[in-house]
């Protein structure tokens, strides 16, 4: 490698990198001279925990710190929060309003806004949560004033985010018990009106009725067994009386129940009075009792023949009336008990049915009574939890440090502004002259007449300038440099002072270009 070739180059574009240099470093210092002093106010937050242990009471605003931070940053960092902000603040002048779009404004203000979450659960690992708030202004008073602000709003949308939250939980649950609680009224309703439809035909009757069922069709069995013994007993009467030209005499087992009582009373009546007169109570009971038998006989041979004009009736009659008496009545029997199985049987029919019905209407009822007490529960839980936090003893944050005025300003960093003009001459010099050196394709030493035409030269002479223009390339020189220095301070101010702050302006454009270290300090509110 030829380097006094090289250091020939660049002592020959040496022009070039004073040029590039100077203006580099003119753009840096007018921009470092421009830029007004930002001063940065912090203040700083802590998030506490639960004041009351989770075991005895515990909050309904189950929320991570992190979540809600970011929550509550997005929220103030809203287009109308921040308009307002400069606002009230009177943040910008009336000459900075005029040359700024509300875009441009809230665009500005998140960037002078900083907040910053530090700790929290991270990795199973437990600790303080804390919030860093800066605000950047150009005077140290407005800076601390709105970074205060900031505070209050964060304290203030803490408090409303979890209280509307517990309140929404609430709210919540007493529309699920009222809605629940018309629900189990509705399946009891429900439950009660089947039941009462139902009541011949449940399944808790069921064995009852069957022995019920049983009993009727033994009873009619028997009711029937008595109809043949009574027919059997008319048919022996009357051939009894055919077989005696109606001389016949009725057994005592043929007449009525009364009459065989009452003339089992008279013979005892009669026997006794032998031994005993008729004061005495067991003769009196007797007559008593011969008396009431003796009008209860009568009314019956009156029944079958109540007319006086009627004539009177055999012993035969009377006996077959009172048969006749005995089997109406055993048939009337036997409809109502045929009537009543009827009725038994088709009730132990409907009950299988009925059973599976009044199951699902019971589980209805259990489930909407379970979700009922589940929702009440619930309820009472949301209620402390509201309480909680209406008394501030939930999560909450609390201020550690409020911001102070500070005493000197933390931006723009003038000397890394400075360095980062310089540094870009130079490498916007140096980049210009590989590329001249890259493009001229020009015979300029011996190397070149071997490598294009293949021959050894004898010697070689460089191109020789006259004295006039060597004065006239180097006043070119100075003109631009001149111009260089004049112009971009001049340039600089004109933007500055006729089209956007230059602050503003390379917010925009640092704001569009990757984070780079060296560019750092230009970035407005910056370190």
């Amino acid at each position: 490698m030829d380097i006094r070739f090289y250091l020939s180059l660049l002592l020959r574009r040496l022009h070039y990198i004073l040029l590039l240099v100077i203006l580099g470093t003119a753009l840096g210092a007018t921009i470092a001279l421009i830029l007004p002093p930002r001063y940065v106010a912090q203040a700083r937050l802590v998030v506490e925990s639960q004041q009351i242990p989770d075991e005895l009471a515990a909050s309904t605003v189950q929320v991570e710190a992190n979540e809600q931070l970011q929550i509550i940053r997005q929220r103030i960092l809203a287009r109308g929060t921040l308009l307002d902000m400069a606002d009230s603040f009177r943040i910008y002048t009336a000459e900075e309003r005029a040359d700024l779009s509300p875009d441009d404004i809230v665009s500005d203000m998140r960037s002078r806004i900083g907040i910053e979450t530090t700790g929290g659960s991270r990795r199973n690992r437990s600790n303080a949560t804390l919030v860093d708030v800066t605000f950047s202004a150009a005077r140290a008073e407005l800076s601390s004033a709105v970074a205060n602000q900031i505070v209050t709003l964060i304290l203030e949308e803490n408090v409303e985010m979890r209280t509307t939250v517990s309140g929404q939980t609430v709210d919540f649950f007493e529309g699920e018990v009222e809605r629940l609680g018309q629900e189990l009224a509705q399946s009891s309703a429900r439950l009660t009106l089947f039941q009462e439809e139902n009541r011949d035909a449940l399944p808790e009757s069921l064995e009852f009725r069957r022995s019920q069922l049983l009993s009727a069709q033994e009873r009619l069995i028997d009711i029937g067994r008595e109809l043949d013994q009574l027919a059997d007993r008319r048919r022996n009467l009357e051939a009894l009386y055919d077989q005696t030209n109606g001389q016949g005499v009725i057994a005592p087992e043929a007449q009525t129940a009364e009459a065989r009582e009452l003339q089992r009373l008279q013979e005892r009546y009669a026997s006794s009075s032998a031994v005993m007169s008729d004061a005495n109570p067991r003769q009196r009971v007797l007559r008593q009792q011969i008396e009431a038998l003796e009008e209860i006989v009568a009314n019956q041979v009156n029944t079958i023949a109540p007319d006086a004009s009627t004539p009177a009736l055999s012993p035969l009659d009377i006996q077959i009336a009172d048969i006749d008496n005995q089997v109406a009545f055993l048939e009337q029997r036997q409809t109502q008990i045929t009537a009543q199985m009827e009725e038994l049987a088709r009730t132990i029919e409907a009950t299988p049915n009925n059973a599976v019905t009044l199951g699902g209407l019971q589980r209805d009822l259990e489930n909407t009574r379970s979700q009922y007490d589940r929702a009440v529960e619930a309820r009472a839980r949301a209620e402390t939890g509201d309480a909680i936090e209406a008394l501030s003893k939930g999560q909450r944050i609390s201020i550690i440090e409020n911001a102070v005025a500070p005493n000197a300003p933390n931006s723009p960093n003038r000397p890394k502004i400075l360095l980062a003009g310089f540094g870009g001459g130079l490498m916007a010099a140096l980049t210009l002259i590989v590329l001249l050196e890259l493009l001229n394709t020009s015979v300029r030493r011996a190397a070149d007449i071997e490598r294009g035409l293949g021959i050894t030269p004898i010697g070689t002479l460089s191109y020789m300038r006259t004295r006039r223009e060597v004065i006239g390339r180097r006043l070119l020189i100075g003109f631009v440099l001149l111009v260089v220095i004049l112009g971009v301070p001049a340039g600089v101010w004109a933007v500055d002072t006729y089209y956007k702050p230059v602050d503003l302006l390379l917010q925009s454009i640092l704001d569009r270009l990757p984070d780079i270290p060296l560019l750092t300090g230009l970035r407005i509110g910056g370190s």
